[in-house]
């Protein structure tokens, strides 16, 4: 088996082989048959393709030669400043293009992707305005990130967006399939169904974990492993947190509860992902009880995506729930 990670082994190689994302893979055909691409906005969750498409622009432009001199990737979250535009950005979007290469279109511009933009600075993503305006003839911007709430309207309005929806199981499965042949990987039974299942979408984070357990178990992936590797909690442990929060009792019981999950190691949001299901799968809970429930679970993954404690923030939304279950 290659030692190359399998996510960089099979990423798209040009826009057509993006999966899923017809209507984003029909216009940017159309848009590099004539290599004239607007500046463009790609948003959706993670590991839907917005990179992907990104570079397979361009390589599809430039070739792997020219895209040296040509792109230019800037991941967002780490270099997020005002002094980041003011230096990379406006002398990368500045500099004049050099000669095409023959059997490329070659556009007479540049591309800079700034990926993870949402992670920018509003004093950033303002002086990204001007850049984009003084250099629109020789530079062209590929903003991608998660939440497009977080761009600035004046930004987003010069760019086309592009929402990347999560892939569908069968669109996953037959990817998944695809990558497990080309790798000698045997699937056991019930394990294509679990890696499309609990990704919830993510190709990406499905690709790693199938390659991890392939290097574990020497290329026969099998159901219970792929639970363990991706960190899934223990649907018992799940089941008995989500029971003890509707039961009348002491908050004693719970906060030991919280506290061996948090000493298993499990993250926090795959915590609440799962709970949340547990909860709304009981179809005997009263609508008003179950919407508390919901709420408190909405307020403590927020809190832990700008990054809150997370034993602090299970308490809290077990306690919430205990009382919105138990107080008449």
């Amino acid at each position: 088996m290659s030692t190359q990670p399998w996510v960089e082994k099979y990423r798209p190689k040009n826009v057509k082989e993006v999966a899923f994302q017809e209507e984003v893979v029909n216009t940017l055909t159309r848009a590099l048959e004539t290599a004239n691409l607007p500046h463009l906005l790609f948003y959706g969750p993670p590991g839907t393709g917005k990179t992907s498409t990104a570079l397979a622009i361009a390589r599809q432009l430039y070739g792997p030669e020219l895209m040296k001199a040509r792109v230019m990737e800037l991941n967002a979250s780490d270099e997020r400043g005002i002094h980041v535009v003011r230096e990379k950005v406006k002398s990368f979007a500045a500099a004049a293009v050099g000669a095409p290469v023959p059997g490329y279109p070659c556009p007479p511009y540049k591309l800079l992707i700034l990926d993870e933009a949402d992670s920018m600075t509003q004093d950033a993503q303002n002086a990204l305005r001007r850049t984009m305006e003084t250099y629109s003839r020789v530079t062209r911007f590929i903003f991608i990130c998660n939440y497009v709430s977080r761009i600035i309207e004046p930004l987003a309005s010069r760019c086309a967006k592009f929402r990347f929806k999560p892939l569908q199981p069968v669109v996953m499965a037959g990817r998944i399939e695809h990558i497990c042949e080309k790798e000698g990987v045997t699937l056991c039974p019930g394990a294509l169904e679990t890696l499309s299942a609990v990704h919830g979408g993510d190709l990406r984070r499905a690709i790693t974990t199938l390659q991890s357990v392939a290097r574990l178990k020497g290329g026969a992936v099998d159901k219970a492993t792929l639970l363990d590797v991706s960190g899934r909690v223990p649907p018992d442990v799940i089941s008995g947190l989500a029971a003890s929060c509707k039961a009348p009792g002491a908050f004693a019981g719970l906060q030991q509860l919280v506290t061996n999950i948090v000493a298993e190691g499990f993250a926090a949001q795959q915590v609440l992902q799962q709970l949340q299901a547990e909860l709304l799968s009981d179809r005997s809970t009263p609508g008003l009880k179950l919407a508390e429930a919901l709420e408190a679970l909405a307020a403590a993954d927020f809190s832990l995506t700008v990054g809150a404690d997370e034993t602090i923030q299970l308490l809290n939304v077990v306690g919430q729930i205990h009382n919105a279950y138990v107080t008449a």
